[in-house]
C-alpha cells in the first residue's frame, strides 16, 4: 500500500477543519454529563451513583437509536459528493419515522426502570433517585433524537458548526439549570441527582428548537427543500436501506456501551464509593476520547464524499492518514491521563477512598485510549464505505463473548484469584478493545481491496 504521504498535509487540513467543530460539539455533550457528575457530587456519592446507574440504562438504548440514525450521515455525504442533493430531504423525513417508532419502547423501558434496578439488586440508598432520574430524562428523549436526525444531515453536508454552537449553548444552559433543580432555587424543591435529569430534558427541547430553526432558515440548504413537506409517509425501501446500514452501527454502539454500562450495574452491590470511582474513570476517559471520536466522524464524512466523487484511491489514502493521526493523538492523551491520574479524581469527589480507587483505574483508562482510537477511526472509515455489517459481529464477540464474561470473573469471583472489583472490568476493557481494533482494521483492508467498478456499483445500489 502506497500511503501517499505527500497528500497527508492536505488531508489533515480537511479532516481538522471538520474535526474541530465536531470535537467542540462532542465536548459540550460530554461536558453536560461531566457537569451532572460534578454537581451531583456536591450533594453525595449516592447521587453520583444514581446518575452512573441511570446512564447505564439510558445511554445504551439511546445510542442504539442514535447509531441507526447515523446511517444518514454517510448517506448524505455520498449524495452530496455525487451531486445528488435532491435526494437528501427524503432521507431526513424518513429519519423522523425511525425516531418516532423507536422512541416508544425506549420511553416505556425508562418509565419502568425500577424493575431493572430490583433485578440488579441496586442499593436502596440510590435506586429511588435512579428511577426518578430516568423518568425525567424520558421527557426529553424525542427532541434529543430529532436533533440527532437534523445534525446527521448537516454533518453529511460537511456543516458541523451549527451542532457545535447549539450544543455549546446547551452546555451553558445546563449548568445553571442543574444548580436550580439540584439545590432547589427559586422556590423549587431540592431534587439532587433527579434535578440533573429535569435540566437535561429542558435543554434537549431547547436544542431541538434551535436546530430546527437553523435548518429552516439556512439559505445554503434551500435547494434540498427539506421543509417543502414537513412530513411524508413512511417509505419501505428507504427505511429498509437505512436500517440495513444503521442497525449494525446501532447494535455496535449498544454492545460497546453496554459493556461499560453493565459493568456499573454489576459492581453496584459493592457500594457507592466503588461505583462512583468507576464512573469517574469512565467520565475522564470519555472526555479524552472525544478527539479520536470526532476524527472518526469527520473521516466518515470525507470518505463518503470522496467515494461519491468516485475517487477510490483518494478514499484509501485519506483512511490511512486519519488512522495515523488518531492513534498519535491517543498516545498523547494516554500519557496525559497516566501522569495526571492522582489529580483528575479530585474534580469529581473529595472522598479519599473514591479518589484512591479512581486513580488506580485511570492507569487502565490511559492504556485503552490507543486501541479505542484505532477502532473508532476504523469504524468511521467503514461507515464511509457503507460497510457496517461486520462491526456488529466483531463488537458482540469482543465485548460480550470476551469482555463481559471475563470481566465479571475477574471482578466478582475468585475463580482466577482474588476478586479485583472494578479493576477486573478495566483489564478486560483494554483486551476487548485491542481485539476489536485488530478485527476492524482487517475489515477495512478487505473492503478497500474490492475492485473499483464493483465498489462503485455497490455504493450506488445502497445510496
Amino acid at each position: 500500500m502506497n500511503f501517499q504521504w505527500q497528500q497527508y498535509p492536505e488531508n489533515m487540513k480537511r479532516l481538522l477543519k471538520l474535526t474541530t467543530p465536531i470535537f467542540i460539539s462532542q465536548l459540550a455533550v460530554s461536558g453536560m454529563g461531566l457537569a451532572d457528575i460534578i454537581m451531583a457530587g456536591l450533594v453525595s456519592d449516592a447521587d453520583v451513583s444514581a446518575i452512573a446507574v441511570s446512564n447505564s440504562i439510558y445511554f445504551p438504548l439511546f445510542l442504539f437509536v442514535l447509531g441507526i440514525l447515523n446511517a444518514i450521515t454517510p448517506t448524505v455525504s455520498y449524495l452530496n459528493g455525487s451531486s445528488q442533493r435532491h435526494l437528501i430531504a427524503h432521507q431526513i423525513r424518513q429519519g423522523f419515522w425511525i425516531v418516532t417508532g423507536l422512541s416508544i419502547p425506549l420511553i416505556t423501558i425508562y418509565l419502568n426502570s425500577n424493575l431493572i434496578l430490583e433485578f440488579m439488586q441496586t442499593p436502596a440508598e440510590f435506586s429511588g433517585k435512579t428511577a426518578q432520574y430516568l423518568m425525567a430524562l424520558s421527557i426529553g428523549l424525542i427532541p434529543a433524537l430529532l436533533s440527532v436526525n437534523l445534525r446527521c444531515m448537516n454533518d453529511g453536508l460537511s456543516n458541523p458548526k451549527p451542532a457545535m454552537i447549539i450544543t455549546f449553548i446547551g452546555l451553558l444552559l445546563n449548568i445553571p439549570l442543574n444548580y436550580i433543580f439540584i439545590f432547589g432555587k427559586f422556590g423549587l424543591p431540592e431534587m439532587g441527582a433527579v434535578g440533573c435529569g429535569v435540566a437535561t430534558a429542558i435543554v434537549n427541547w431547547i436544542m431541538f428548537g434551535l436546530m430546527l430553526h437553523y435548518c429552516y432558515t439556512n439559505q445554503s440548504q434551500k435547494d434540498i427543500k427539506l421543509f417543502d413537506k414537513w412530513i411524508e409517509m413512511p417509505n419501505r425501501e428507504t427505511l429498509l436501506k437505512l436500517f440495513k446500514l444503521g442497525t449494525p452501527i446501532g447494535f455496535a454502539l449498544f454492545t460497546e456501551v453496554m459493556l461499560f454500562a453493565t459493568s456499573s450495574l454489576i459492581i453496584s452491590p459493592l457500594g457507592a464509593q466503588v461505583v462512583a470511582s468507576h464512573q469517574i474513570a469512565l467520565q475522564t476517559s470519555s472526555l479524552f476520547f472525544m478527539i479520536p471520536l470526532s476524527f472518526g466522524i469527520a473521516t466518515t464524512i470525507l470518505v463518503g464524499q470522496t467515494l461519491g466523487q468516485k475517487n477510490i484511491e483518494g478514499a484509501k489514502h485519506l483512511s490511512y492518514h486519519a488512522l495515523f493521526t488518531g492513534v498519535m493523538l491517543a498516545i498523547f492523551f494516554a500519557c496525559v491521563i497516566f501522569l495526571c491520574r492522582n489529580l483528575l479524581p479530585h474534580a469529581f469527589t473529595s472522598d479519599p477512598t473514591s479518589i484512591a480507587i479512581a486513580s488506580s483505574l485511570l492507569i487502565f483508562a490511559a492504556i485503552y485510549q490507543i486501541p479505542d482510537a484505532l477502532q473508532v477511526v476504523c469504524n468511521g472509515i467503514l461507515r464511509g464505505y457503507k460497510y457496517t455489517k461486520p462491526t456488529l459481529t466483531i463488537t458482540i464477540f469482543c465485548y460480550w463473548l470476551v469482555g463481559m464474561p471475563f470481566g465479571y470473573i475477574l471482578s466478582m469471583t475468585d475463580w482466577l484469584g482474588k476478586p479485583m472489583a472494578a479493576s477486573g472490568f478495566w483489564i478486560m476493557f483494554c483486551i476487548s478493545l485491542s481485539i476489536a481494533a485488530t478485527l476492524l482494521f482487517y475489515q477495512m483492508r478487505k473492503i478497500q481491496a474490492v475492485p473499483e467498478d464493483t465498489l462503485i456499483q455497490r455504493l450506488e445500489r445502497i445510496k
